[in-house]
């Protein structure tokens, strides 16, 4: 790995974080969000292998996406969970007002709830839900707000509940692959748009399975995937933090 990739790139903010990003570019890339994640992110897999299962078994899954962003993968759940019979209350959560703003307003009929809040909030509130994730967040956050995030997702999630974390994993491959696949659509369909910038930098500012096994409290472990994934996990029967 070469020396730009060997250590995280933590001084080097995502433009899209930016409170004064240019509201059109911002507009299209929540926009392109649900086009890049379907590539990158698979979450078919998510849905397969622990969305659906739990919503049978339960009759009415509860599930919060914490940093939701545009709300591409809460639209995709809920699309899914509705074209197989399934019922779920699905709750999109981010601190961004402009995040809940864009997606509430491009919820298609997914009905979606969308809130603007952190994580401590819905704890003190007393939520509880069936599946506690997120997608492309924790390299977002700092040591503090990260540890947070862990120990209030594991406050929310209900006996027999899940929480799965998911997230880039730092690699020169990760970087190149990126670069090169986002580069023939830069000028076209990531146009005026954060994605391409914002992604390497995101690979940049991400953890290492290692990185993350060795900051992860008791109980939750790190599973990785392909095209460069981590999954932090956390399942009824590890020890509560």
């Amino acid at each position: 790995m070469r020396a730009v990739l060997a250590v995280r790139d933590v001084d080097t903010p995502e433009l899209m974080d930016d409170t004064h990003a240019d509201a059109r570019m911002l507009a299209r890339t929540y926009g392109r969000f649900g086009f890049v994640n379907a590539l990158v992110s698979r979450p078919g897999t998510l849905y397969r292998r622990d969305i659906r299962p739990r919503a049978e078994r339960s009759g009415r899954l509860r599930i919060l996406d914490v940093g939701a962003g545009g709300g591409d993968l809460c639209r995709l759940l809920a699309g899914r969970l509705r074209h197989d019979g399934l019922d779920a209350e699905i709750t999109a959560l981010d601190a961004d007002e402009r995040a809940i703003r864009w997606a509430s307003a491009h919820d298609r009929g997914a009905g979606i709830r969308y809130r603007r809040a952190l994580t401590t909030e819905l704890v003190d509130a007393g939520d509880t839900y069936d599946v506690v994730l997120s997608n492309h967040v924790l390299h977002h956050l700092d040591a503090d707000e990260l540890q947070t995030v862990l120990s209030d997702s594991v406050r929310l999630v209900a006996p027999n509940g899940l929480v799965s974390h998911h997230d880039i994993a730092r690699s020169r491959a990760a970087h190149v692959l990126f670069a090169a696949a986002t580069w023939p659509i830069s000028r076209t369909l990531l146009a005026d748009s954060f994605i391409r910038e914002d992604g390497l930098i995101s690979i940049r500012r991400s953890y290492t399975a290692a990185e993350l096994t060795a900051i992860a409290p008791t109980g939750w472990t790190v599973r990785g995937g392909l095209p460069s994934r981590l999954e932090l996990r956390w399942e009824e029967g590890s020890a509560r933090s």
